[in-house]
C-alpha cells in the first residue's frame, strides 16, 4: 500500500481515518468528512461549520503536530440520540499543545483555534497515551436527524 494513502474505517455513526501529515492529507480528510456528513443527512449550515472545524483541526495536526513518517488520525462521531457531532484530530506531538492566540492583523495564519472556538459548542484537548494528543470539538446539531421518505433522495449538503 502507498504510505500516502488514507487508512479508513467507517461505521454508521463514525468515521476514522489515518492521513498523511501534509496539507494534502488535511484536504483529503475534509473531503472525506464532507461525503460522510452528506451521507448522514447533516444540514448544509451545520455541515459547513463542521467542515471548517475539520479543516482547522486537520491542518493543525498535519502541520504543527507533524512527525516525519507518521500519520495523523481524524475521527468524526455522530451521536444520533443526542444529535452531537464530535470531531477529533490526533497527532504524535504531545508537547505541541495548541493555544488560541490573536495573531497580528497582517498575519496570514494563526487563527485556526479562534475559528474552532467561534464555531464549536465545546472543544478541548486530551493528552496521551504518550506521545499523542487529541484536539476535539463538538457541535450540537439542531433537530432530529432528517429521514427522507422511501424512494426520495436526500437534499445534498
Amino acid at each position: 500500500m502507498n504510505h500516502d494513502s488514507p487508512d479508513l474505517l467507517t461505521r454508521p455513526s463514525g468515521l476514522r481515518m489515518k492521513l498523511p501529515s501534509s496539507r494534502a492529507g488535511a484536504r483529503l480528510g475534509r473531503e472525506l468528512a464532507a461525503a460522510w456528513l452528506r451521507d448522514r443527512g447533516v444540514h448544509r449550515e451545520q455541515a459547513a461549520d463542521a467542515l471548517q472545524i475539520v479543516a482547522e483541526l486537520a491542518a493543525n495536526a498535519a502541520l504543527h503536530g507533524r512527525v516525519p513518517g507518521r500519520k495523523f488520525l481524524l475521527a468524526l462521531q455522530l451521536d444520533d440520540a443526542d444529535r452531537v457531532l464530535r470531531i477529533e484530530a490526533t497527532d504524535t506531538r504531545a508537547e505541541a499543545v495548541p493555544v488560541p492566540r490573536v495573531p497580528p492583523p497582517d498575519s496570514e495564519s494563526g487563527r485556526g483555534l479562534l475559528i474552532v472556538t467561534a464555531l464549536a459548542d465545546r472543544w478541548g484537548l486530551v493528552e496521551g497515551p504518550a506521545p499523542r494528543k487529541t484536539v476535539w470539538a463538538e457541535l450540537d446539531l439542531a433537530g432530529p436527524r432528517p429521514v427522507p421518505p422511501p424512494g426520495e433522495v436526500r437534499e445534498p449538503v
